[in-house]
């Protein structure tokens, strides 16, 4: 036994292994291996200076509870920071709505053109999207939100100097390949620097964010020039910017490529000088240590069966995210509204006075009710929304009560509204970043975010063509879609609320290091 290390150190490494039931990967000759490497590095005696480096955090675990751990301000900050590319995002989103009349009337384009100039962002942002988790795991989660914000900043200079059509899709496509990155790095950066009873009410934030963003440009849209409204939307870039310097690198991140000084010097700024980080340090440490001895995975490496459940959970909720029919409302909410015989300004006002405080609600309510419930609740409500909204056009073709089929058509949409953000709208991102392990989090989030994105331009350009063929039928089939998502969250989603990402990750990823 090397000097300093006596059969306490053992009963506590072999103490910590047992603890976590679902983590069976964890072995007493990985600890032992830790620990001759650590006195092989210098360790000194307890004899020699009162003290054991064999204390060190990324090493030992406490008997201390870290469930209630609390929001720092450095946490706070750090979060605010990342959700300002979510609300890059959603300002991205929204400005194109606001932004049609002007555009098209300064630069002379038809509907088509425009069409073109709404659509190629989802093109960039799966661009982005496939990218993004090989560029978040090379350059880490910081340097990866700066370069993104680049490419937001030059889109939109490119937009608010465009003179020719070119040029205008140029930005635009510039912006999605941003946010597509972003829509990846954002809401797995949050989960990586919080607690485990924070996390799930931090990165569901990212959602609330992505809401606002959409709400501003719509409003302020109203009433200023689309050129001076993409001049805002430089605003929230240059703010991440600035801020990424002021923040810390994810830990997870710094042990995933070695750095195990700085993944302590992070946790101690995220977790408070005096906090006990012990435990959720020696966690990490040896979740990394043992995925180090796997080999770093490629897109095609992830359908093995180890990774299966994961993989169904993280695409499955992305499918049934965008096939519920979110997209088509909020791309095509004033067309809905219009053919329903209701006032378009009125109904998208409405939607934005429900959407931002569901959003919150849903922020407040995800780590009390846990994301299973919330996301049944939620899908649940899309469901009823979907139906109301399809009854109200089945009226109007039967002519049956038809003064009241567009009050039907508001309230059905506004309950969509409401149900997708209180859980379906930021969740699936939420669980989509806790239950991936790190070796594979990089390939597989960035096939979960490019299904995300391609489901969404599936939608958002078909819906006018299913529209044609029957507007109830769609509204039905979306109202089909959300129900099965009820059936897939009780029968697949695991509730991972209050549980460290290394415990979600090993319960869902079995395996054995060879």
């Amino acid at each position: 036994m090397p000097s300093g290390y006596g059969p306490e150190h053992l009963q506590r490494a072999i103490k910590f292994t047992c603890r976590y039931r679902h983590q069976t990967y964890l072995s007493l000759s990985l600890s032992l291996t830790h620990t001759h490497t650590q006195s092989e590095m210098g360790s000194r005696s307890e004899e020699e200076d009162g003290t054991s480096t064999s204390e060190s955090l990324l090493l030992t675990a406490t008997d201390g509870n870290q469930s209630r751990s609390p929001a720092t301000a450095v946490v706070v900050f750090s979060t605010l920071v990342a959700v300002s590319g979510s609300y890059v995002f959603g300002s991205a989103v929204g400005f194109s709505s606001p932004a049609q009349t002007g555009i098209m009337d300064d630069l002379g384009l038809s509907l088509e053109e425009y069409s073109v100039f709404g659509s190629i962002l989802t093109i960039g942002a799966m661009v982005g999207a496939v990218m993004s988790g090989k560029i978040a795991d090379q350059l880490g989660r910081r340097m990866t939100m700066g370069l993104s914000e680049m490419f937001c900043l030059l889109g939109w200079l490119a937009i608010i100097y465009s003179e020719v059509s070119w040029l205008l899709d140029a930005g635009r496509l510039l912006i999605g390949y941003g946010i597509g990155v972003l829509s990846y790095v954002v809401p797995v950066y949050i989960a990586e620097i919080t607690p485990q009873n924070l996390r799930g009410a931090f990165t569901t934030v990212n959602q609330l964010m992505i809401c606002i963003g959409v709400s501003v440009m719509w409003l302020i849209g109203t009433f200023i020039p689309w050129r001076t409204l993409a001049l805002i939307g430089t605003i929230p870039c240059l703010l991440q910017v600035i801020g990424l310097f002021f923040i810390p690198e994810s830990p997870r991140w710094l042990a995933k490529i070695g750095l195990w000084k700085d993944c302590e010097a992070a946790l101690h700024r995220l977790r408070g000088k005096n906090a006990e980080i012990f435990e959720e340090a020696a966690e990490i440490r040896d979740y990394t240590e043992t995925l180090h001895q796997l080999s770093e995975t490629r897109v095609f490496d992830l359908f093995q069966r180890e990774y299966a459940k994961s993989l169904i959970v993280g695409v499955g909720l992305m499918v049934l995210q965008q096939f519920g029919g979110v997209n088509a409302i909020a791309f095509y909410v004033n067309s809905i509204f219009i053919s329903a015989g209701f006032s378009s300004s009125i109904g998208s006002i409405a939607m934005v006075v429900v959407q931002v405080p569901f959003t919150l609600l849903g922020v407040l309510l995800m780590d009390i009710s846990g994301r299973r419930p919330l996301l049944m609740v939620s899908a649940a409500g899309t469901c009823l929304g979907c139906f109301l909204t399809g009854m109200s056009f089945l009226l109007q073709d039967l002519q049956v009560n038809n003064g009241f089929s567009p009050i039907l058509a508001l309230v059905g949409v506004l309950v969509f509204t409401g149900s997708f953000s209180l859980g379906m709208g930021g969740i699936p991102w939420v669980i989509m970043s806790e239950i991936f392990p790190i070796n594979i989090k990089g390939s597989a989030g960035s096939l979960v975010t490019v299904v995300n994105w391609f489901g969404s331009w599936v939608v958002s350009y078909a819906f006018n063509f299913l529209m044609k063929c029957s507007t109830e039928g769609t509204f039905f089939m979306f109202a089909s879609i959300c129900c099965l998502t009820v059936l897939f969250v009780a029968k697949l989603v695991p509730e991972t609320k209050g549980r460290t990402l290394e415990e979600i990750q090993a319960s869902m990823n079995p395996f054995t290091p060879s």
